[in-house]
């Protein structure tokens, strides 16, 4: 049996304390397989960011654990966690987070300067992926003069040029018009192609629905419904 890249089991989270303890989420059990995409939708405070935080090493879970290639999270220490979070997990994010006074370039190094690369290596890497996202063009371009579309793809690359396990995305497309938010999904979809790596895209956007291999439902911090997507939802990339 081939061993999910990404697993979150039995994982509880209680947020708060007295009157204000929330369970924000409830015995979650979750596998990323890789090779695939996978959606995790439900409304707003159903607990979808704070599992994907959890998974994302950065956030400690009350009770359970997290697992990647079979190994646990459990006891590491913090500068362990970090490491660990840096050599299996890439990170997407809503706002992009690229630094204003860097390239589009020296955004994407940045992910590779924080593993002590040499500067050689690392504009190698960092230019290879962003050809990779559509982006050669660009690369000595500044966010600013870079589209919403475009700064998207330089935080995919950003999240890919370490070669991650596991690629996290929260609300890749929630401040992208539609065509750039399909363009941006295509672009995740082509990615969970390789066997090596899953990507877990955290949205309430239904207009992405056919870019997913699975599809979890999460409400009151429990999952719903883990299904296969099937029929019109799934379009081939």
């Amino acid at each position: 049996m081939t061993v999910p890249v990404l697993e979150a089991i039995d994982v509880g989270e209680v947020l708060g304390t007295g009157a204000g303890r929330v369970q924000a989420l409830s015995a979650v059990n979750l596998a990323v397989a890789g090779g695939e995409l996978t959606l995790l939708m439900g409304p707003s405070g159903s607990g979808k960011t704070t599992l994907l935080s959890i998974l994302g090493c950065m956030l400690t879970p009350t009770s359970g654990t997290v697992r990647i290639h079979g190994q646990s999270t459990a006891g590491m220490k913090p500068g362990a966690l970090a490491k660990f979070r840096r050599d299996y997990i890439g990170f997407v994010f809503q706002s992009y987070h690229l630094f204003p006074t860097l390239t589009a370039i020296d955004n994407v190094r940045i992910a590779l300067d924080i593993r002590g690369e040499s500067a050689e290596l690392s504009t190698k890497n960092a230019a290879k992926v962003l050809a990779i996202v559509g982006l050669a063009g660009k690369m000595d371009s500044y966010p600013r003069e870079l589209s919403g579309g475009e700064q998207q793809r330089v935080a995919i690359a950003r999240a890919l040029v370490g070669d991650p396990s596991v690629v996290l995305a929260d609300e890749p497309t929630a401040a992208l018009d539609a065509e750039n938010g399909r363009a941006v999904m295509a672009l995740l979809a082509q990615i969970a192609r390789d066997s090596r790596r899953g990507v877990l895209v955290v949205t309430h956007d239904p207009r992405i629905l056919e870019f997913a291999d699975r599809i979890v439902r999460i409400e009151d911090g429990r999952i719903i419904s883990d299904r296969r997507a099937v029929g019109s939802e799934k379009i081939a990339v």
